[in-house]
């Protein structure tokens, strides 16, 4: 299944490094948060992977482009330009495709602007690109597949600044997005949608946790798969460390590969 993965914000809120780098790109150890995402839904097979680029695209884009010989010795010959490596080293399986939806487009806009890649007739996955969790994709998706909504989102229970889920019976009663006093269930990413999702977003202005997540849930057709194992986002530099420091001291809960 295709992975749509947002990676194209400006991280205000991590400017300690985000004004050098797009968020993604930010290591945690020695590998963007981005690819510890891409390696969360590869662990499940789920290796197409669409990445809807914005602010300071450039570094996304060369870290793909470079991302084979960064993992293996290399000579370069100025002679010829020519590149030889040495020994072998086993990459990703991944394939991965690089849009540029826009410096100033919003979530929404971003999906919507996926719609050529992704096709008309799929049901694809999609988060964003600063947030880690042990989730089971497949739990995931086979719950998608039992309800038969457009759309599902992962409904987790972390600290309240994020959008809230008013839920009964796994029906998304109502979508808000950051509440300033209400606690419980909010969203955090890792979506199955139908592609007919795409036509509720209106154009490049269009916050995905706004009009069409609001509209999805005001017409019975979101679902929450309540996931109440690990989620954190990496949103400021005091999330980014505990995030270090879990991988740090071999105690990441999101690491289940290799």
């Amino acid at each position: 299944m295709k992975v749509i993965i947002l990676a194209g914000g400006f991280g205000t809120r991590l400017s300690e490094y985000t004004d050098a780098i797009p968020k993604p790109m930010v290591k945690i150890a020695e590998h963007p948060v981005l690819w510890h995402i891409m390696k969360t839904y590869a662990f499940f097979n789920h290796e197409d992977f669409y990445i809807a680029c914005g602010y300071k695209a450039d570094h996304i884009k060369n870290y793909f482009l470079n991302y084979s010989a960064l993992q293996q010795d290399f000579t370069v010959d100025f002679s010829d330009g020519s590149v030889s490596t040495h020994g072998f080293h086993k990459s990703e399986d991944w394939k991965v495709t690089l849009v540029d939806t826009g410096l100033e487009t919003m979530t929404g806009g971003r999906v919507k602007r996926m719609r050529d890649y992704i096709g008309t007739d799929q049901t694809f996955l999609l988060t964003y690109g600063d947030g880690l969790s042990d989730i089971n994709i497949d739990d995931l998706i086979d719950f998608h597949n039992s309800h038969k909504k457009m759309v599902t989102v992962s409904a987790v229970r972390p600290t309240a600044r994020f959008g809230e889920l008013n839920i009964k019976d796994n029906i998304v009663k109502s979508f808000q997005e950051k509440p300033q006093l209400n606690q419980g269930w909010i969203n955090g990413g890792f979506f199955v949608i139908n592609t007919e999702f795409i036509d509720l977003i209106e154009n490049d202005s269009s916050m995905l946790e706004r009009e069409p997540l609001e509209k999805v849930a005001s017409m019975g057709e979101l679902m929450a798969f309540k996931h109440d194992g690990f989620w954190q986002c990496m949103d400021t530099k005091r999330d980014h460390q505990l995030l270090e420091k879990l991988w740090n001291e071999n105690k990441a809960p999101w690491k289940k590969f290799n």
